[in-house]
């Protein structure tokens, strides 16, 4: 008898529901029992992401994707919690996902940090208006800012910024179990969008900082130029009819 490849039917069939929940439920309890802390994704409801943020980081993963059904699969999986562990660090993503085995897989994947340029752009454009920066610090992104993440040079990573790895069998660039990671960091985005930063690289801190010392530094090189909405006092008297 010919030995089966991988990619042959035999190997190929996929799990159950109830096969990825219940191989979640043991190894969350494994790992309590030694003691070690998960941080699962958890999906409540129909969609993965609910802010905008985290809606147009699930839409741009059709970019890094070699097979279509990848992503529904992976989306499958996330939305079962098979997403057992997701740490999210500077530049790095560790995932463990479950499979069809009671193991989990491991996922790996790095993000290559901004470019000078592209954090010059960033910087100025997050630093434009004083309430953009305040719901920036507290984690609510304006819609004016949209073009800090998906524009040519925003946080988004582009495909060639990314790379992937998983401990599973799979031959595709992006197996489910990335495609379920990815999915899961637009869950976890809608949490915390700060994360945005630190995936690419960045001192959140420090990112503030700079930004208020450039908007402060703006105002204080305009603070002895007169307002164009100043009226003067002909101004009033035509207006008002002040004599």
């Amino acid at each position: 008898m010919s030995k089966k490849k991988y990619w042959e039917d035999v190997y190929y069939s996929q799990p159950t529901n109830n096969e990825l929940v219940g191989n979640a439920k043991l190894t969350a309890e494994k790992a309590a029992k030694r003691g070690k802390t998960l941080n699962p994704v958890i999906i409540t409801g129909n969609k993965i992401a609910k802010s905008w943020w985290g809606i147009a980081w699930c839409n741009n993963l059709e970019k890094y994707a070699d097979y279509e059904s990848r992503l529904s699969r992976g989306k499958r999986y996330v939305k079962l919690g098979s997403v057992v562990d997701l740490q999210i660090d500077k530049g790095k993503i560790n995932a463990r996902v479950q499979g069809s085995r009671k193991t989990p897989y491991k996922v790996e994947i790095r993000i290559s940090p901004l470019s000078e340029k592209q954090m010059e752009n960033i910087t100025a454009k997050c630093g434009l208006k004083v309430e953009n920066l305040n719901k920036l610090v507290s984690g609510d992104f304006p819609a004016e800012l949209k073009d800090v993440f998906i524009g040519e040079d925003g946080l988004f990573p582009k495909p060639r910024e990314i790379s992937f790895n998983c401990s599973c069998p799979d031959w595709a660039l992006m197996c489910k179990h990335v495609a379920a990671v990815l999915y899961g960091v637009g869950a976890r985005l809608d949490e915390d969008p700060l994360l945005f930063f630190s995936l690419r690289g960045i001192d959140t801190n420090r990112f503030v900082d700079v930004v208020i010392a450039n908007r402060t530094e703006m105002m204080l090189e305009n603070i002895n130029k007169p307002s164009k909405r100043i009226l003067s006092d002909v101004d009033l008297s035509e207006v008002f009819g002040v004599l």
